[in-house]
């Protein structure tokens, strides 16, 4: 091995790779490549395959259809890419160099019939031919074809050459097969090499398993960085390619030899590519010397009965040929193969056979074993004796085309007629050896499986052994006997005071995790009691009156003076009602908190006290008041553009638009604001009138009155706007346009006004109908569930509503805010609102609840156990589906899918991200009607707050001297060095995607693609004038803006379709914030004078470790935290915060020991300790003691509060020289209680978490992903809630629903499952409804191109599973077995078995799942798991409990049933060790495989070696496996008789086509 080559083997070994689901977790609808020979080597490495022996072409070419089918059903897009120089990488291992033409002669048919055939049936997979990988026409190709990643194969191979069976009859040596495996390895990682060195990820085609309607593979990433010292040329390692000894081969292959043979050809009547190409082959072999008759007479022969003879009737063993005779035979296949190979290469073939309009069906162009077949009954027999007499004359007109009549064998003219029976007579398909099947009967089953005819034995008994009705007596999780319900269980005191502590734990835990929440608007929720009502009665009540709501919504706009004239009237008449005494305390109290506000030196910090006590006033109080706060704003905000103006003379411009815009909003809420006079109103339009602001218009007013205040205005030192109205609204008051969508008042809803589409969905719940909403984060999905609960918990003390979430932090959070909105009284014990029920952990009884929070697997036992069956599941009114698309999860989905299927009540199914609502939702429709509810599907499609992206270029150097002071009024990052803005339509740079429907426009992206569209119009391609925002309204609200968008986009698709339209050029034009983007040469934190400034370090672009604290102070600089930077790799996720650490540790220490003022601080801080102790040096020695009452020398009350109160005017009182230091910190200390981090310090330290953990959260960074203690998650949860922590590094734990308000998502590097549907559950955290106006969305250290995918891509479609499984079916007899019978349980198998389309994606095949259910009946006996009635036997129980590692459960039966465990246990006295080792490998063999590359195992062994432990599974016991492999051979038996049924009673066409063409 060279040292290139084992530095490229080094290099791929510590490649990262992941185990995915290649569609739903990674590619989606991607376009990505196949390479070809990689493909080829998997499928021609099949064991079924026969080509060393029978050269089974056909075989071949079904097993690569095959494989491209299974891509195509799991709605994959691929091109298919050959290379010439890998074209011997598609031979497996070991095979005989006589054998090698064959490979390639396979590689050359199947390119050619792919080329030729795919083209005709699926033209959007394309199949391409290059030279090589680095080829320029290739990576043209490869530049526009957009392809996301490259599916290939690594050389490795999971076997050793040593222990190979396959191996064992070749002659070669062993070094000569390890050295071409060395080749074979180095050419396909080179080739990867270069792809990845281009930015692309790997999928590896070996180790490819379908699983369901999934793919999992590896996925293989890399960096151009960690192969710098690799020089590699893909062409060193290929083989050189050698013309065998045939002289003057190509000078016989040419055009017009090969024409010559069509007109005889065509004489027979038969115009076949696959017989020209044979005759063209044997007329040139015909020219050698050496040639022998037989073959070509077996060639021909062969030929016609391909054409003549049925596929069945071709099922043949290889003959026993002598050694010497094979060889031969070998020989010429091989000479046959390889100028058939050079035919295919000649440039005129393809024309030839298209002018002639020959078939293409080279693809059965040899079948190896008739053709050996043929060949040695040549050796005793006649060749027209191996024919039919219809094909004798056929063979005559095919051997006069080969050979001149001269040359003819002598013993065709010296034939008679034989009475042996001609071979295509002898051809049959070999005997059936169906089994019988037990017999089967219930009353419940047997109506499904009436159609299901199949012959049944007499005996009732699977296996003759006794067997055992099975009763759940013990649990299967530990050794505790189960409860007995019905017999009373008495608890010891002990016992009793641990639960009732646990408990007690549990609820305070919830309680402050709920204390962080908050509402729509930002507040606190707080509990709403419940009581009963009459079912229905409010029901019908609220319905009519949000009927009646939402027939006079337009009159309501059309009449919103008086609206709000009636709510004044209302209010005053409130007010006039309790007396004038609230009206004058409310507005001495505002007196009061105004001062204190004057006195406040930052505006900025004005504002926000301002808006807070605004906030948090009650509705009464507020009414008397808001219309002069907001006014008071409204000056704040004008005092602040006035001072801004002057001082930065509009070097900041980009502030004072922000500044302005906030002018122009506040402006707006005060015209909807209760207590107007003409005082606000006139002085308002004259702050309007000099801004130049558009004219808002005020409700008629006729009160008079005089301000609370006088206002500092100085209208003549403001400087009105430079811009039009309508352009100043469109570039800066987006974020801030009334964003109202036909809302109204609803009597349902009480915090907020509900849209259109949230109505109608409270119609259909208030219908006890099923709904499915389509909804992007931030819309307002989360009510409609809170008010399914209400209504459930309002109806009866009984009912049961379900809520199931996909993750435990969800479940968590869900039950938190339940109990921070509801409570309700029952009149009898036991009973609570909710409980949480994972397989962790529970919290209140579930049984006993309202509302239970779970997740699917949890429900899904609950309702399938037969102790629920006759109470608790009947009871069930309601179940919500939240984040819905986990249906498509590779692990969890198929409990979903059989929940959905099982549900015997209406569902409510929420999610963000559904790529095919539309089919989801056909598919969720017929599944409810057969359980007899009906569904509606609510989409809506606009967030409430718009997401704006930006790409990072960190700075070349970096000095951080602290955290910069936040900017104010500002929204977005534009403006900022390093920070790219990112137009949405500039992703869209590979036309061939489309354009994403959930692709949204906010008001300056509409302006700027307007501009941008007009600049580059053309005669053929105007923009509209129709289009030109002069058009729209003075005011311009949200609606306007959703209403040009879809016009412009409308536009620019028309513009997309058309390839000599200027689209490109708007793109291009519109991506030069990006393209152009250059870093910042030196970034200083703080460049404030009196900081003290920090050597500069040099950042590298792509070290993502130390580019993330210049971002996070950018981002200071907007005041755009609280962030969550996501990163789906747990260690990273640590990294990163580490390395933030460590920089802000380092920069304090630099500041503490150069800082003069901190010096300072530290002197008067000393000086205030000893000064402290000499006044009292009594108190700091002795401790305190409590005072009696009637001692005279103890401290009364008021001289204690008078010591306080002289400590907190110390400066010194409360400084802790060891806390962190501002600036060096992200911490908002004034957002929580040092009481209460110091309680969640103190729980942390006793749970063990590091140190360094704990140091981060005290400077207000946390760290979250599922690795992490539970609490420690939940602290870092409430914190950032509460606003302490504003940096938060994150896996994808935080991106699904969490309730986790950010004001930027950073998209902290790359990964493999940085997907189309991750990225927008996690941007989605941005921007949340009632905290932001604005969402910022950050790529770092991600490419250009992968950001544009990102934006450009559509979400993947969700794909379902078969959800019959075996061991649902078991589960099922169990249900119906131990419950009687009841009702709920014969309904739920009717309504699964009655569905006409069962399983999303899926056909409407009844008959197949019904055959399916048959088998597994039929398996489940043969393995005594089930009686002939359909009584649970056995380990049914133990099966049934592991459901969930389906088939390993049924292997670990098969073992227990055998007694493999018994007789390995009956030793563990006599040879422990050695027992324990076998079971634990058998275990892990059934629980704990773990896949792998199959690359791993050479590069441990050869270049690792340091491990101790056994890193590969070692190979089962050999009495395990015998078991295994017998309980395999009957379970393929069993199920090859229902496929044999199955075809007999529904297929009535010839198994004669390939899968795929």
């Amino acid at each position: 091995m060279d040292q290139s080559m084992s530095k490229l083997l080094d290099w791929y070994g510590r490649l990262p790779a992941r185990r995915v689901d290649l569609v739903g977790d990674y590619a989606g609808q991607e376009l990505f490549i196949v390479e070809g020979d990689g493909l080829l080597l998997r499928c021609f490495d099949d064991p079924k395959i026969d080509f060393i022996d029978g050269f089974q072409l056909l075989h071949a070419a079904y097993a690569v259809e095959h494989f491209l089918q299974g891509l195509l059903q799991r709605k994959c897009v691929f091109h298919i890419v050959f290379f010439d120089v890998h074209k011997d990488l598609c031979i497996p291992r070991g095979t005989p160099s006589i054998s090698r033409n064959k490979y390639l002669l396979a590689r050359a048919i199947i390119i050619r019939h792919l080329e030729l055939h795919l083209q005709q049936t699926l033209p959007t997979v394309k199949l391409y031919s290059f030279a090589s990988a680095l080829e320029p026409t290739f990576q043209a190709y490869l530049s526009a074809s957009g392809a996301y990643f490259i599916m290939t194969h690594d050389g490795a191979n999971p076997t050793p050459v040593d222990r190979d069976p396959r191996l064992q009859r070749l002659q070669d040596d062993t070094a000569s097969i390890e050295s071409e495996e060395l080749r074979r390895r180095a050419m396909f990682r080179s080739t990867i090499f270069s792809f990845i060195d281009q930015g692309y990820n790997i999928a590896l085609i070996d180790g490819l398993e379908w699983m369901d309607t999934k793919i999992m593979t590896m996925v293989v990433e890399g960096s151009r960085k960690a192969g710098e010292a690799i020089a590699m040329d893909e062409t060193a390692y290929a083989s050189k390619s050698e013309d065998e000894d045939i002289p003057n081969l190509q000078s016989h292959i040419s055009e017009t030899s090969v024409q010559s043979l069509l007109p005889q050809m065509t004489k027979s009547g038969i115009r076949s590519e696959r017989l020209i190409l044979t005759l063209a082959a044997l007329k040139v072999m015909e020219t050698q010397s050496g040639m022998d008759n037989n073959f070509m007479t077996a060639m021909l022969i062969q030929t016609l009965l391909i054409i003549h003879t049925s596929l069945s009737s071709r099922r043949l063993e290889v003959p026993t040929v002598d050694c010497n005779e094979r060889q031969k035979f070998d020989g010429f296949l091989a000479r046959f193969a390889h100028i058939s190979i050079k035919i295919l290469q000649r440039e005129f073939w393809k024309d030839i056979c298209t002018n002639a309009l020959l078939d293409c069906d080279i693809s059965d162009m040899i079948d190896g074993r008739l053709l050996v077949t043929v060949w040695s009954e040549l050796e005793n027999s006649s060749p027209l004796r191996l024919l039919n007499p219809h094909l004798q004359s056929k063979f005559q007109d095919l051997l006069d085309i080969v050979e001149p009549t001269s040359k003819k064998p002598k013993q065709l003219a010296l034939d008679k007629p034989s009475t042996k029976p001609p071979l295509a007579a002898k051809l049959d398909s070999s005997p059936s050896d169906r089994m019988t099947i037990l017999p089967f009967s219930h009353s419940v089953f047997d109506k499904h499986l009436k159609p299901i005819n199949i012959a049944v034995q007499a005996s009732r008994n699977a296996s003759g052994r006794s067997a055992k009705v099975f009763q759940e007596a013990t649990h299967w999780h530990n050794a505790k006997r189960r409860l007995d319900p019905k017999a009373a269980h008495v608890l010891s005191e002990r016992d009793k005071a641990r639960t009732l502590r646990r408990n007690q734990f549990f609820m305070a835990e919830m309680a402050g995790y709920a204390a962080s929440l908050t509402g729509v608007t930002g507040k606190i929720l707080e509990p709403e009691l419940i009581t009963v009502s009459e079912d229905g009665k409010v029901a019908k009540d609220v319905v009519e009156q949000s009927k009646e709501n939402s027939d006079t919504t337009k009159q309501r706009k059309s009449q919103g003076s008086k609206g709000a004239s009636n709510a004044k009237a209302i209010i005053a008449a409130n007010v006039a009602a309790k007396g004038g005494g609230v009206a004058d305390k409310t507005m001495a109290a505002w007196k009061t908190v105004r001062a204190n506000l004057d006195a406040e030196r930052s505006l900025q910090s004005r504002y926000r006290k301002t808006k807070a006590y605004l906030r948090d006033l009650p509705g009464d109080k507020r009414g008397i008041v808001q219309a002069g706060v907001e006014y008071y704003i409204i000056c704040t905000l004008l005092k602040t553009y006035r001072i801004l103006t002057k001082q930065t003379g509009g070097t900041k411009q980009h502030q004072v638009d922000g500044i302005t815009a906030l002018v122009f909003s506040a402006i707006r809420g005060l015209t909807m604001a209760n207590g107007l006079n003409k005082t606000i109103v006139n002085q308002v339009k004259s702050i309007m009138a000099t801004l130049r602001l558009p004219n808002i218009e005020f409700p008629a007013v006729d009160a008079d009155g005089k301000l609370s205040f006088e206002p500092d205005l100085r209208l003549n030192e403001i400087k009105p706007l430079a811009y039009a109205s309508r352009e100043f609204q469109l570039l800066h008051c987006g974020p801030y346009m009334d964003r109202n969508l036909d809302s109204a008042p609803d009597a349902r809803v009480k915090s907020f006004n509900p849209d259109g589409w949230q109505r109608k969905v409270l119609n259909e719940l208030d219908a006890d109908r099923s709904i499915f909403v389509v909804a992007p984060t931030s819309a307002g999905k989360t009510f409609i569930s809170f008010y399914a609960m209400e209504k459930v918990l309002r109806r009866n003390d009984d009912s049961i509503l379900v809520y199931v979430a996909p993750t435990k932090a969800l479940v968590n959070q869900i039950g938190a805010e339940i109990q921070a909105r509801f409570k309700k009284t029952y009149r009898h014990g036991g009973r609570s609102v909710w409980a949480i029920h994972t397989r962790d952990y529970r919290i209140n009884n579930p049984s006993g609840c309202q509302i239970l929070v779970t997740v699917p697997h949890i429900l899904q036992i609950m309702l399938l156990s037969s102790s629920n069956a006759k109470s608790w599941s009947r009871k069930v009114k309601c179940i919500i589906f939240d984040e819905i698309h986990s249906i498509g999860q590779a692990e969890d989905g198929v409990v979903w899918e059989q929940l959905l299927l099982l549900a015997p009540c209406p569902i409510i199914a929420l999610s963000a991200t559904v790529g095919n609502p539309e089919q989801f939702n056909s598919w969720l429709t017929s599944t409810q009607r057969s359980s007899g509810f009906d569904v509606t599907m609510i989409t809506h499609q606009h967030r409430y707050s718009d997401l704006r992206k930006f790409v990072y270029e960190p700075p070349c150097q970096f000095s951080f001297n602290g955290l910069p002071e936040p900017s104010f009024g500002t929204l977005g990052l534009d403006g900022l060095d390093g920070l790219a803005f990112v137009h949405p339509v500039a992703s869209l740079v590979n036309k061939s995607r489309g354009m994403p429907q959930d692709l949204s426009l906010e008001a300056r992206d509409c302006l700027m693609l307007w501009t941008c569209m007009c600049r580059h119009q053309t005669k053929a391609f105007p923009v509209n004038q129709a289009l030109d925002p002069a058009r729209l309204p003075q005011v311009i609200r949200k609606a306007h803006i959703i209403e040009w968008e879809k016009q412009l986009k409308a536009l620019l698709k028309a513009w997309m379709l058309q390839e000599e339209s200027p689209f490109d050029r708007v793109i291009e034009d519109l991506g030069k914030p990006i393209h152009d983007a250059k870093p910042p040469k030196h970034y200083v934190s703080r460049p404030e004078e009196n900081s003290v400034t920090t050597e500069a370090i040099t950042i590298q672009a792509d070290d993502l470790y130390h580019t993330t604290l210049p971002l996070l102070s950018r981002l200071q600089e907007r005041d755009a935290l609280p962030a969550i930077l996501f990163n789906y790799d747990r260690g990273k996720c640590e990294r990163i915060c580490q390395t933030i650490m460590k920089q802000l540790k380092d920069a304090e220490d630099n500041m503490k020991k150069s800082s003069p003022a901190w010096k300072s601080k530290i002197r008067g801080y000393e000086q205030y300790l000893t000064n402290k102790s000499k006044q009292n040096p009594k108190k700091m020695a002795v401790p305190k003691k409590k005072a009696k009452a009637n001692d005279d020398e103890g401290t009364s009350k008021a001289d204690k509060m008078q010591d306080a109160a002289s400590e907190e005017a110390n400066p010194y009182a409360n400084f802790d020289p060891d806390a962190p230091v501002e600036g060096f910190h992200f911490a908002n200390i004034a957002k929580a209680e040092a009481a209460e981090l110091a309680a969640i310090h103190k729980e942390l330290t006793r749970r063990g978490l590091q140190p360094w953990l704990m140091e981060s959260l005290t400077r207000g960074i946390g760290v979250h992903h599922a690795g992490m203690n539970r609490k420690y998650r939940q602290a870092v949860e409430m914190l950032f809630r509460k606003g302490f922590l504003r940096v938060v590094i994150a896996t994808g734990t935080l991106a699904l629903g969490i309730n986790m308000p950010c004001a930027t998502v950073v998209f902290s590097g790359d990964s493999v499952f940085l997907t189309a549907l991750n990225f927008r559950q996690a941007a989605g955290r941005a921007g949340r409804r009632g905290f932001d106006l604005l969402g910022n969305v950050v790529f770092q250290n991600i490419t250009t191109a992968k950001v544009c995918r990102l934006l450009s891509s559509r979400l993947p479609d969700m794909t379902g599973h078969f959800p019959v499984t075996t061991t649902l079916i078991l589960r099922l007899f169990s249900l119906l077995h131990e419950s009687g019978n009841t009702k709920y349980a014969v309904d739920a198998i009717n309504s699964l078995l009655s569905q006409p389309r069962l399983y999303l994606d899926g056909p409407s095949f009844k008959d197949q799942v019904l055959h399916h259910l048959r088998f597994s009946i039929e398996y489940l006996r043969r393995h005594d798991l089930l009686s002939a009635e359909g009584v649970p036997l056995n380990f049914a129980g133990l099966t049934s409990h592991l459901y969930y590692t389906e088939n390993s459960s049924f292997a670990l039966n098969a073992l227990l049933k055998e007694g493999y465990f018994h007789e390995l246990c009956s030793e563990i006295d006599t040879a422990e060790s050695r027992v324990l080792r076998e079971l634990m490998i058998v275990m892990a063999h059934l629980f704990g495989r773990r896949p792998c590359r199959h690359s791993d195992q050479e590069y441990i062994e050869n270049i690792v070696k340091r491990s101790p432990s056994v890193v590969f599974l070692p190979h089962l016991p050999a009495q395990a496996s015998q078991i295994l492999q017998e309980h395999n051979n009957q379970t393929l038996q069993i199920f090859t008789t229902y496929v044999r049924t199955f075809v007999d009673q529904h297929i009535d066409q010839p198994d004669n086509k390939l899968p795929l063409t």
